[in-house]
């Protein structure tokens, strides 16, 4: 969890897009990886938002 403290909200974001990606290019072939790539993107996405609203 110390990998994610270190990260900043940009490079969350970057992440949590990143996952959407991959996971629509997986769709098709693995639906086990696509929810997985979906849940680590909403989860980076969630984290980079409340890391974001605790700074300002």
């Amino acid at each position: 969890m110390d990998f994610f403290k270190s990260l900043s909200s940009l490079h969350l974001y970057i992440l949590s897009v990143l996952c959407f990606v991959g996971a629509n290019l997986m769709r098709s072939r693995s639906v086990e990886i696509y929810y997985i790539l979906l849940v680590v993107g909403v989860l980076c996405f969630v984290f980079g938002l409340s890391k974001r609203i605790k700074k300002n």
